[in-house]
């Protein structure tokens, strides 16, 4: 579904990746793991063209992201991304947030768009919440609501950044259940997640990212209960 080749990209003079890989099989869970600052965010945007990968090639399905000739747009349209900040239309409705995209780029009629969108709210347990705007919800039913307007956009894949971090920690539960949810589906996701039980419980892999790498990647047991590399150690000790 997601493959990455010698994936490079700096920031003027600063090197924030150097020459990652990663394939993502379709159905797999793989999550992010690592430091502040060790390139996780910015391999993660480089699936979807948020950030333009300087060298290497990054591959969706059977589409060249970095080729001259592809539309990055159509492309996002294969792949939802939810943000740490949420990112939601503060002036739009939930329900309204939820199917501008599936009305204006699936090209679906209003009442489809809104069965959908309220089918979606029920998943993610905010079926009573379609007419509210975003002032009114907390953290966690903002981000719940971010996720159902990704999947709004029946992608292939989901990227999540850090989906949790902007969350008191009573609603960090909350928005993880829903990840759950979405992940017992088939649906293919990577996740960069400081939360390292929940990336030990949902994870098919854990890859650990140090200093612009990837240092280490397995099955969480192995990752997290048997290290191989001194970084991974060093850095559980730390957090564990």
């Amino acid at each position: 579904m997601i493959s990455a080749k010698d994936v490079h990209k700096s920031f003027g003079s600063l090197e924030v990746l150097k020459g990652v890989d990663l394939t993502v099989s379709p159905g797999e869970v793989v999550c992010l793991i690592g430091a502040s600052g060790s390139g996780k965010t910015t391999f993660l945007r480089c699936f979807n063209g948020l950030e333009m990968a300087d060298k290497g090639e990054i591959i969706i399905g059977d589409t060249p992201l970095l080729a001259p000739d592809t539309d990055i747009n159509k492309v996002r349209q294969r792949i939802g991304m939810v943000f740490q900040q949420f990112n939601l239309f503060n002036h739009l409705s939930v329900l309204d947030n939820i199917t501008l995209g599936p009305i204006r780029l699936r090209r679906l009629s209003k009442a489809q768009a809104e069965t959908e969108a309220r089918d979606l709210l029920a998943l993610v347990g905010l079926a009573d919440r379609a007419d509210a705007m975003p002032r009114m919800l907390s953290g966690g039913q903002k981000q719940r609501v971010a996720i159902a307007r990704a999947l709004a956009m029946k992608p292939e894949a989901m990227l999540f950044d850090e989906p949790t971090s902007a969350l008191d920690p009573e609603m960090v539960r909350e928005v993880l259940d829903v990840i759950r949810n979405v992940a017992r589906g088939g649906m293919t996701m990577v996740i960069v997640t400081h939360e390292m039980g929940f990336a030990r419980e949902i994870a098919d892999r854990v890859a650990f990212m140090h200093a612009g790498t990837i240092h280490e990647i397995g099955p969480p047991d192995q990752v997290f209960g048997a290290p191989r590399e001194s970084r991974t150690r060093e850095f559980l000790s730390k957090i564990l």
